[in-house]
């Protein structure tokens, strides 16, 4: 158990803040000294791993925040649509905040979040764990050597995986627009901010495609019903839910995520009744989803360099794969190995920066990412020096603007000009 170094507090014991905070548990290096968290089971679950007195237990982050500053640095990890609110107040009780993923709903709420963490003089980290793989220090160390000359053109494919979309984005907390935002946001401003850090430009025009195809009431099935566990059709379907969360029972990863967010019931008897009365278990038709289910993103960098990002339900749950051409060579990247091509030699070079990931593994789970993240906010808070985190507010917020320009274009059919744009320097992390 940890007994020194930086204190931290988590709002919002999910997935996502569980896994936080359980890396700072076992690195040793800061200590997890609060939670607010509105779920009982979620909240009691998490005092007792971290060994939390009730009076340091919350059933929100409100309440956490009425007692005053709760630590050195705050972990917030609520919906999407309860970033801005605390961050704005725990930067005014002067913590260090790592902020999940979007930073806000709305470019307003994103620049409030940054004009009080610079006004407070307080350091904020978004959580854009792919900034912290070897496998991206990797990638931009062979453009930064030149080994491929000018990069001039990249693309970027995200393969979401036909399960994984239906869990998250047609039945799950992020499947509509109104509530949480756009799945350019939602998902993929993990991708842009990776190819805006890869490419080191923030691009200048964005344009972009995309629609919700196919999770739609006009392409159920006849006969299908409105939940899997009494449905006809099931057997032969490919979103099938009682295939997919059954399948996850006695594998403690998949119990874990995705059956984690459908319950906490590790039984057949359990899973069928969380289907049955839980949004889980509908059928994909017939959801109140709106969001997209494969979209495209255009991007012209000032340099004159372009870029595709191309995001699809329709694939396996797969790594990332890049590929970026350059003005002597080129370089194609699955997540886990560059290949190196050298125009003028001809010769090719496998460079082998992480571990292979898990069989059948998605981006569904960050494990390697967030413990790399999380240590480096713990470093941070140790040292009062932002030196360890690889992305500040203003980084941050540029490649959030992105993302709502590239939207505003899918919706309007349009070419948006985001103007000349470098990255702000490293160094805007701190005030």
């Amino acid at each position: 158990m940890q007994r020194t170094g930086p204190t931290i507090a988590v709002a919002g014991a999910g997935l996502r803040g569980r896994a936080y905070a359980a890396r700072i548990r076992e690195a040793g290096a800061g200590r997890i000294v609060a939670v607010a968290e509105p779920d009982p089971a979620r909240r009691a679950r998490f005092a007792a791993e971290h060994g939390l007195p009730p009076e340091r237990t919350f059933p929100g982050w409100r309440e956490m925040a009425a007692r005053g500053r709760p630590a050195d640095g705050v972990i917030i990890a609520t919906q999407d649509a309860e970033h801005a609110e605390p961050a704005i107040r725990f930067a005014g009780l002067g913590c260090h905040i790592l902020l999940e993923k979007p930073m806000a709903t709305s470019e307003a709420d994103a620049l409030r979040i940054v004009d009080a963490v610079e006004r407070e003089g307080v350091m904020l980290a978004v959580c854009h764990v792919m900034r912290y793989t070897e496998y991206t220090r990797a990638f931009r160390r062979l453009i930064e050597d030149g080994r491929i000359g000018a990069p001039v053109s990249v693309q970027h494919l995200e393969p979401v995986g036909w399960w994984h979309h239906a869990h998250s984005y047609v039945r799950g907390n992020w499947r509509r627009a109104d509530e949480s935002g756009p799945m350019l946001m939602t998902k993929s401003c993990h991708d842009v901010d990776w190819l805006i850090h890869l490419m080191g430009e923030v691009p200048a025009r964005v344009s972009s495609f995309g629609r919700l195809s196919h999770f739609r009431p006009e392409e159920r099935p006849e006969g299908a019903a409105d939940r899997c566990v009494d449905c006809a059709v099931e057997p032969r379907c490919s979103y099938s839910a009682t295939r997919l969360y059954l399948s996850c029972l006695g594998d403690p990863g998949r119990e874990r995520w995705p059956l984690g967010a459908v319950t906490d019931d590790r039984t057949e008897a359990g899973v069928l009744r969380a289907l049955r009365e839980g949004p889980y278990g509908r059928c994909v038709y017939a959801c109140d989803n709106d969001v997209v289910d494969h979209q495209v993103v255009n991007m012209e960098f000032p340099s004159g360099a372009t870029g595709v990002f191309t995001m699809t339900a329709f694939s396996a749950a797969a790594p990332r794969q890049t590929r970026v051409f350059g003005t002597a060579g080129s370089l194609e990247g699955d997540g886990v190995r560059i290949t190196v091509r050298d125009f003028v030699t001809g010769a090719t070079e496998v460079v082998e920066p992480g571990a292979v990931p898990p069989e059948g593994a998605s981006d569904g789970r960050h494990d390697h990412d967030d413990d790399a993240l999380a240590d480096a906010f713990v470093a941070a808070l140790a040292a009062g020096d932002p030196a360890p985190l690889h992305s500040g507010p203003r980084e941050s917020l540029a490649s959030h603007r992105v993302v709502w320009a590239a939207e505003r274009a899918r919706l309007d059919g349009a070419v948006v000009d985001l103007g000349t744009q470098s990255p702000p320097a490293k160094g805007t992390v701190h005030p």
